[in-house]
Protein backbone atom coordinates (compact mmCIF):
# COMPACT_ATOMS: atom_id res chain seq x y z
CA UNK A 1 0.00 0.00 0.00
CA UNK A 2 1.14 3.31 -0.91
CA UNK A 3 2.10 6.07 1.64
CA UNK A 4 -0.80 8.43 2.90
CA UNK A 5 -1.32 11.26 0.06
CA UNK A 6 -2.94 13.25 3.27
CA UNK A 7 0.58 14.45 4.93
CA UNK A 8 3.98 13.53 3.40
CA UNK A 9 7.33 15.49 4.96
CA UNK A 10 8.59 17.43 2.26
CA UNK A 11 11.95 15.57 0.06
CA UNK A 12 14.06 18.24 1.98
CA UNK A 13 12.74 17.38 5.67
CA UNK A 14 15.73 15.81 7.81
CA UNK A 15 16.65 14.32 10.86
CA UNK A 16 18.18 17.88 11.81
CA UNK A 17 15.02 19.63 11.07
CA UNK A 18 12.55 17.15 12.92
CA UNK A 19 14.76 17.42 16.16
CA UNK A 20 14.91 21.91 15.67
CA UNK A 21 11.30 21.50 15.52
CA UNK A 22 10.93 19.50 18.52
CA UNK A 23 12.86 21.36 20.29
CA UNK A 24 11.09 24.40 19.85
CA UNK A 25 7.60 23.04 20.64
CA UNK A 26 9.12 22.41 23.54
CA UNK A 27 10.26 25.55 24.13
CA UNK A 28 6.71 26.90 23.58
CA UNK A 29 5.00 24.30 25.80
CA UNK A 30 7.33 25.70 28.49
CA UNK A 31 6.01 28.99 28.06
CA UNK A 32 2.77 27.94 27.69
CA UNK A 33 2.78 26.32 30.98
CA UNK A 34 3.28 29.57 32.87
CA UNK A 35 0.73 31.03 31.84
CA UNK A 36 -1.97 27.45 31.97
CA UNK A 37 -3.46 27.67 35.36
CA UNK A 38 -4.08 31.30 35.24
CA UNK A 39 -6.02 30.95 31.77
CA UNK A 40 -7.84 27.81 33.56
CA UNK A 41 -8.83 29.90 36.46
CA UNK A 42 -10.76 32.42 34.47
CA UNK A 43 -11.35 30.60 31.65
CA UNK A 44 -9.49 33.17 29.47
CA UNK A 45 -8.23 32.26 25.90
CA UNK A 46 -4.98 31.93 25.20
CA UNK A 47 -4.40 34.80 22.54
CA UNK A 48 -0.84 34.87 22.85
CA UNK A 49 -0.09 31.58 22.77
CA UNK A 50 -1.04 30.82 18.68
CA UNK A 51 0.40 34.41 18.10
CA UNK A 52 3.57 32.33 19.56
CA UNK A 53 2.25 29.56 17.19
CA UNK A 54 2.02 31.26 14.08
CA UNK A 55 5.09 33.20 14.87
CA UNK A 56 7.23 29.38 14.97
CA UNK A 57 5.28 28.69 11.61
CA UNK A 58 3.40 26.43 13.90
CA UNK A 59 0.14 26.65 12.78
CA UNK A 60 0.59 25.19 8.92
CA UNK A 61 1.83 22.07 9.51
CA UNK A 62 -1.08 20.10 8.24
CA UNK A 63 -1.05 22.43 5.18
CA UNK A 64 0.27 21.16 2.00
CA UNK A 65 3.70 22.03 0.84
CA UNK A 66 2.36 23.15 -2.34
CA UNK A 67 0.37 25.93 -0.55
CA UNK A 68 3.28 26.73 2.03
CA UNK A 69 2.54 24.50 4.69
CA UNK A 70 4.43 22.02 6.36
CA UNK A 71 2.38 18.78 5.00
CA UNK A 72 4.03 16.18 7.94
CA UNK A 73 3.09 12.90 8.92
CA UNK A 74 0.42 11.50 10.90
CA UNK A 75 3.47 11.15 13.70
CA UNK A 76 4.93 14.29 13.71
CA UNK A 77 2.00 15.85 14.18
CA UNK A 78 0.86 13.94 17.12
CA UNK A 79 4.44 14.47 18.62
CA UNK A 80 3.79 18.25 18.45
CA UNK A 81 0.12 18.02 20.04
CA UNK A 82 1.38 15.99 22.65
CA UNK A 83 3.97 18.65 23.54
CA UNK A 84 2.09 21.28 23.79
CA UNK A 85 -0.70 19.84 25.79
CA UNK A 86 1.76 18.73 28.28
CA UNK A 87 2.24 22.75 28.34
CA UNK A 88 -1.78 23.86 27.86
CA UNK A 89 -4.59 21.03 27.05
CA UNK A 90 -6.75 23.58 26.21
CA UNK A 91 -4.44 25.34 23.40
CA UNK A 92 -3.77 22.07 22.05
CA UNK A 93 -6.94 21.02 21.95
CA UNK A 94 -7.94 24.16 19.35
CA UNK A 95 -4.43 23.79 17.51
CA UNK A 96 -5.71 19.97 16.95
CA UNK A 97 -8.78 20.86 15.83
CA UNK A 98 -7.11 22.97 12.81
CA UNK A 99 -4.86 20.17 12.08
CA UNK A 100 -7.79 18.08 11.14
CA UNK A 101 -9.79 20.28 9.30
CA UNK A 102 -6.45 20.95 7.27
CA UNK A 103 -5.59 17.19 7.00
CA UNK A 104 -9.42 16.26 6.07
CA UNK A 105 -9.39 19.05 3.60
CA UNK A 106 -6.13 18.13 2.09
CA UNK A 107 -7.62 14.51 2.20
CA UNK A 108 -11.16 14.79 0.22
CA UNK A 109 -10.33 17.64 -2.16
CA UNK A 110 -14.06 18.24 -2.57
CA UNK A 111 -13.97 21.68 -1.58
CA UNK A 112 -14.02 24.53 -4.30
CA UNK A 113 -9.75 24.37 -4.98
CA UNK A 114 -9.87 28.63 -4.80
CA UNK A 115 -11.77 28.18 -2.02
CA UNK A 116 -9.22 25.89 -0.08
CA UNK A 117 -5.72 27.54 -1.71
CA UNK A 118 -6.65 30.88 -0.30
CA UNK A 119 -7.90 29.19 3.21
CA UNK A 120 -4.26 27.51 3.60
CA UNK A 121 -2.25 30.68 2.45
CA UNK A 122 -4.37 32.83 4.95
CA UNK A 123 -3.34 29.62 7.35
CA UNK A 124 0.33 30.28 6.48
CA UNK A 125 0.12 33.82 6.33
CA UNK A 126 -1.45 34.87 9.47
CA UNK A 127 -3.21 33.13 12.13
CA UNK A 128 -6.55 32.24 10.24
CA UNK A 129 -8.01 29.38 12.52
CA UNK A 130 -11.03 26.88 11.54
CA UNK A 131 -12.57 24.27 13.21
CA UNK A 132 -15.96 22.64 12.88
CA UNK A 133 -19.14 23.78 14.10
CA UNK A 134 -21.30 20.60 14.52
CA UNK A 135 -23.15 19.59 17.64
CA UNK A 136 -26.36 21.30 18.26
CA UNK A 137 -28.95 21.63 21.31
CA UNK A 138 -31.62 19.31 19.67
CA UNK A 139 -29.93 17.16 18.09
CA UNK A 140 -26.48 16.45 20.15
CA UNK A 141 -23.95 15.67 18.50
CA UNK A 142 -23.99 14.24 14.60
CA UNK A 143 -22.17 11.05 14.71
CA UNK A 144 -25.37 9.57 16.66
CA UNK A 145 -27.07 9.94 14.12
CA UNK A 146 -29.81 12.38 12.48
CA UNK A 147 -30.06 15.74 10.64
CA UNK A 148 -28.96 18.63 11.95
CA UNK A 149 -31.13 21.68 12.75
CA UNK A 150 -29.09 24.37 11.34
CA UNK A 151 -30.27 24.86 7.54
CA UNK A 152 -28.72 25.91 4.32
CA UNK A 153 -30.90 27.77 2.09
CA UNK A 154 -29.97 28.09 -1.79
CA UNK A 155 -30.85 31.09 -3.27
CA UNK A 156 -28.99 32.27 -7.14
CA UNK A 157 -25.87 33.13 -5.99
CA UNK A 158 -25.36 32.09 -2.43
CA UNK A 159 -26.24 30.04 0.44
CA UNK A 160 -28.43 31.75 3.61
CA UNK A 161 -27.45 29.80 6.52
CA UNK A 162 -29.23 29.37 9.98
CA UNK A 163 -29.37 27.74 13.58
CA UNK A 164 -27.19 27.09 16.65
CA UNK A 165 -23.96 25.27 17.48
CA UNK A 166 -22.69 24.24 20.75
CA UNK A 167 -18.98 23.67 22.17
CA UNK A 168 -17.40 25.28 19.25
CA UNK A 169 -13.95 25.26 20.28
CA UNK A 170 -11.41 27.87 19.82
CA UNK A 171 -14.84 30.46 18.87
CA UNK A 172 -12.46 33.36 20.37
CA UNK A 173 -9.86 33.28 17.52
CA UNK A 174 -11.22 31.30 14.70
CA UNK A 175 -11.55 32.72 11.11
CA UNK A 176 -13.69 30.46 10.01
CA UNK A 177 -16.23 27.98 11.22
CA UNK A 178 -16.95 24.87 9.01
CA UNK A 179 -20.85 24.22 9.76
CA UNK A 180 -22.63 20.91 9.18
CA UNK A 181 -25.93 21.63 7.81
CA UNK A 182 -28.84 20.52 5.79
CA UNK A 183 -30.02 21.76 2.79
CA UNK A 184 -34.08 23.47 2.91
CA UNK A 185 -35.12 20.80 -0.17
CA UNK A 186 -37.64 18.49 0.51
CA UNK A 187 -34.94 15.53 0.29
CA UNK A 188 -32.20 17.06 2.06
CA UNK A 189 -28.56 17.11 1.63
CA UNK A 190 -26.02 17.13 4.55
CA UNK A 191 -22.33 18.67 4.17
CA UNK A 192 -20.61 21.29 5.56
CA UNK A 193 -20.42 24.96 4.65
CA UNK A 194 -17.60 27.81 5.00
CA UNK A 195 -18.52 30.31 7.31
CA UNK A 196 -16.21 33.52 8.11
CA UNK A 197 -16.42 34.69 11.42
CA UNK A 198 -16.96 38.60 10.06
CA UNK A 199 -20.23 38.52 8.17
CA UNK A 200 -23.48 39.80 9.22
CA UNK A 201 -25.58 37.33 11.42
CA UNK A 202 -22.33 35.88 12.98
CA UNK A 203 -22.56 35.37 16.66
CA UNK A 204 -20.55 33.69 19.77
CA UNK A 205 -22.60 33.54 22.72
CA UNK A 206 -20.00 33.09 26.05
CA UNK A 207 -21.55 30.09 27.41
CA UNK A 208 -18.27 27.94 27.75
CA UNK A 209 -18.12 27.07 31.68
CA UNK A 210 -16.46 23.40 31.77
CA UNK A 211 -14.80 21.25 34.53
CA UNK A 212 -11.60 21.02 32.46
CA UNK A 213 -10.51 22.66 29.01
CA UNK A 214 -11.18 25.71 30.45
CA UNK A 215 -9.73 27.67 28.05
CA UNK A 216 -10.97 26.56 24.92
CA UNK A 217 -13.28 29.30 24.08
CA UNK A 218 -15.88 26.33 23.28
CA UNK A 219 -18.62 28.70 23.08
CA UNK A 220 -22.06 28.72 21.28
CA UNK A 221 -22.40 29.90 17.65
CA UNK A 222 -25.59 31.62 16.24
CA UNK A 223 -26.18 31.37 12.35
CA UNK A 224 -28.94 34.04 11.47
CA UNK A 225 -29.18 34.29 7.54
CA UNK A 226 -25.73 33.97 7.24
CA UNK A 227 -24.91 35.09 3.39
CA UNK A 228 -21.90 32.81 1.75
CA UNK A 229 -20.97 32.58 -1.87
CA UNK A 230 -22.10 29.40 -3.65
CA UNK A 231 -18.62 28.04 -3.36
CA UNK A 232 -18.51 27.71 0.34
CA UNK A 233 -20.80 24.70 0.07
CA UNK A 234 -17.68 22.79 0.87
CA UNK A 235 -19.02 18.89 0.76
CA UNK A 236 -22.96 18.49 0.53
CA UNK A 237 -24.33 15.05 -0.38
CA UNK A 238 -27.04 12.93 0.00
CA UNK A 239 -27.54 11.72 3.25
CA UNK A 240 -26.86 7.96 2.36
CA UNK A 241 -23.88 9.31 0.63
CA UNK A 242 -22.04 9.88 4.13
CA UNK A 243 -22.58 5.96 4.90
CA UNK A 244 -18.60 4.88 4.78
CA UNK A 245 -16.44 7.66 5.85
CA UNK A 246 -13.17 7.66 4.65
CA UNK A 247 -10.99 5.34 7.07
CA UNK A 248 -8.26 7.72 7.14
CA UNK A 249 -10.02 10.83 8.26
CA UNK A 250 -11.75 9.04 11.06
CA UNK A 251 -8.34 7.51 12.26
CA UNK A 252 -6.61 11.01 12.11
CA UNK A 253 -9.20 12.78 14.54
CA UNK A 254 -8.57 9.31 16.77
CA UNK A 255 -4.89 9.60 16.93
CA UNK A 256 -4.81 13.40 17.52
CA UNK A 257 -6.97 13.39 20.47
CA UNK A 258 -4.96 10.24 21.96
CA UNK A 259 -2.07 12.12 21.35
CA UNK A 260 -2.89 15.36 23.45
CA UNK A 261 -4.08 13.59 26.26
CA UNK A 262 -1.04 11.47 26.61
CA UNK A 263 0.70 15.13 26.62
CA UNK A 264 -1.65 15.99 29.61
CA UNK A 265 -1.07 12.60 31.45
CA UNK A 266 2.67 12.97 31.12
CA UNK A 267 2.91 16.38 32.37
CA UNK A 268 1.13 15.00 35.57
CA UNK A 269 3.66 12.57 35.55
CA UNK A 270 6.57 14.74 35.16
CA UNK A 271 5.02 16.76 38.17
CA UNK A 272 4.62 14.57 40.46
CA UNK A 273 8.68 13.13 39.93
CA UNK A 274 9.67 16.40 41.13
CA UNK A 275 6.53 16.45 43.63
CA UNK A 276 7.47 12.99 45.31
CA UNK A 277 11.43 13.91 45.49
CA UNK A 278 10.86 17.09 47.24
CA UNK A 279 8.29 15.79 49.48
CA UNK A 280 9.91 14.66 52.99
CA UNK A 281 7.80 14.07 55.99
CA UNK A 282 9.05 14.84 58.94
CA UNK A 283 8.22 11.46 60.75
CA UNK A 284 10.13 9.48 57.52
CA UNK A 285 13.19 11.66 57.02
CA UNK A 286 13.58 10.53 53.41
CA UNK A 287 11.49 11.62 50.16
CA UNK A 288 8.27 9.91 49.20
CA UNK A 289 10.52 8.76 46.02
CA UNK A 290 12.67 6.32 48.47
CA UNK A 291 9.82 4.27 49.88
CA UNK A 292 8.79 1.00 47.36
CA UNK A 293 5.10 1.89 48.05
CA UNK A 294 5.79 5.06 45.63
CA UNK A 295 8.12 3.41 43.24
CA UNK A 296 5.58 0.46 42.44
CA UNK A 297 2.90 3.12 41.97
CA UNK A 298 4.81 5.04 39.76
CA UNK A 299 5.93 2.16 37.84
CA UNK A 300 2.25 1.56 37.52
CA UNK A 301 2.23 5.18 35.91
CA UNK A 302 5.30 4.98 33.41
CA UNK A 303 3.79 1.35 32.21
CA UNK A 304 0.68 2.91 31.33
CA UNK A 305 1.95 5.65 29.61
CA UNK A 306 4.58 3.75 27.94
CA UNK A 307 2.05 1.39 26.31
CA UNK A 308 0.08 4.72 25.14
CA UNK A 309 3.03 5.78 23.26
CA UNK A 310 3.84 2.61 21.29
CA UNK A 311 -0.25 2.18 20.71
CA UNK A 312 0.00 6.26 19.14
CA UNK A 313 2.86 6.58 17.31
CA UNK A 314 3.34 2.71 15.88
CA UNK A 315 0.37 3.46 14.14
CA UNK A 316 1.26 6.76 13.16
CA UNK A 317 4.42 5.27 11.58
CA UNK A 318 1.92 2.83 9.50
CA UNK A 319 -0.41 5.38 8.70
CA UNK A 320 2.63 7.43 7.40
CA UNK A 321 4.06 4.47 5.50
CA UNK A 322 0.96 3.56 4.30
CA UNK A 323 1.24 0.23 5.92
CA UNK A 324 -2.33 0.23 7.13
CA UNK A 325 -5.55 -1.97 6.44
CA UNK A 326 -8.74 -0.62 5.58
CA UNK A 327 -9.88 -1.23 9.08
CA UNK A 328 -6.99 1.68 10.21
CA UNK A 329 -10.05 3.78 11.77
CA UNK A 330 -11.15 1.11 14.36
CA UNK A 331 -7.74 0.37 14.73
CA UNK A 332 -7.15 4.08 15.74
CA UNK A 333 -10.03 4.07 17.66
CA UNK A 334 -9.39 1.63 19.73
CA UNK A 335 -6.08 3.33 20.14
CA UNK A 336 -8.13 6.46 21.63
CA UNK A 337 -10.09 3.82 23.85
CA UNK A 338 -7.39 2.61 25.74
CA UNK A 339 -4.98 5.22 25.61
CA UNK A 340 -7.45 8.01 27.33
CA UNK A 341 -8.09 5.05 29.14
CA UNK A 342 -4.51 4.68 30.38
CA UNK A 343 -4.33 8.67 30.82
CA UNK A 344 -6.94 8.71 33.18
CA UNK A 345 -5.73 5.82 35.13
CA UNK A 346 -2.47 7.76 35.16
CA UNK A 347 -3.17 10.91 36.73
CA UNK A 348 -5.83 9.09 39.24
CA UNK A 349 -2.98 7.03 40.87
CA UNK A 350 -0.71 10.06 41.61
CA UNK A 351 -3.61 11.73 43.34
CA UNK A 352 -4.24 8.43 44.91
CA UNK A 353 -0.61 8.64 46.16
CA UNK A 354 -0.60 12.03 47.02
CA UNK A 355 -3.77 13.13 48.62
CA UNK A 356 -5.46 16.48 49.30
CA UNK A 357 -1.92 17.98 47.64
CA UNK A 358 -3.07 16.66 44.09
CA UNK A 359 -6.33 18.09 44.51
CA UNK A 360 -5.50 21.94 45.69
CA UNK A 361 -5.59 24.54 43.19
CA UNK A 362 -2.06 25.54 44.21
CA UNK A 363 -1.05 22.76 42.28
CA UNK A 364 -1.58 21.87 38.86
CA UNK A 365 -2.21 17.96 39.27
CA UNK A 366 -6.02 18.80 39.96
CA UNK A 367 -6.39 20.76 36.48
CA UNK A 368 -4.47 17.75 34.59
CA UNK A 369 -6.82 15.72 35.96
CA UNK A 370 -9.85 17.43 34.92
CA UNK A 371 -8.10 17.86 31.54
CA UNK A 372 -8.10 14.48 30.95
CA UNK A 373 -11.20 13.65 32.09
CA UNK A 374 -12.77 15.44 28.66
CA UNK A 375 -10.84 12.68 26.99
CA UNK A 376 -14.37 10.98 27.67
CA UNK A 377 -16.68 13.32 25.90
CA UNK A 378 -14.74 13.55 22.41
CA UNK A 379 -16.02 11.18 19.59
CA UNK A 380 -16.27 8.38 19.03
CA UNK A 381 -17.05 7.19 22.75
CA UNK A 382 -16.41 4.29 24.55
CA UNK A 383 -19.55 2.82 23.12
CA UNK A 384 -19.40 3.34 20.22
CA UNK A 385 -15.39 2.66 19.57
CA UNK A 386 -16.33 -0.97 21.33
CA UNK A 387 -19.81 -1.59 19.72
CA UNK A 388 -18.01 -1.22 16.11
CA UNK A 389 -15.15 -3.40 17.43
CA UNK A 390 -17.57 -6.40 18.65
CA UNK A 391 -19.51 -6.08 15.47
CA UNK A 392 -16.37 -6.59 13.19
CA UNK A 393 -15.26 -9.60 15.38
CA UNK A 394 -18.52 -11.53 15.82
CA UNK A 395 -19.02 -10.67 11.58
CA UNK A 396 -21.77 -8.56 12.53
CA UNK A 397 -23.45 -6.76 9.30
CA UNK A 398 -25.19 -3.29 9.97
Amino acid sequence: MSKSPVLEASATTTAQSFSDLFALVESLADDFATRAAAHDRDGSFPFENFQALHQAQLLNLTIPPEFGGQGVGYATACRVIEKIASGDASTALVLTMHYLQHVNAARTRRWHPAVYERLCRESVQGIALLNAARVEPELGTPARGGLPATIAKHTPDSWLITGHKQYTTGSPILRYFVVWARTDDNDPQVGSFLVPRNLPGVKIVETWDHLGMRATGSHDLILEDVCIPTEYALDVRPLKAWSSPDPLMLAGGSLFLSALYQGVATAARDWLVKYLNERSPTNLGVSLATLPHFQTSFGEIEALLYTNDRLIYTLAADIDEGEHNPNVHLQAQTVKYMATNNAIRAVEIGLELIGNPGLSHKNPLERYYRDVLCSRIHTPQRDVICLSLGKVALAIKN
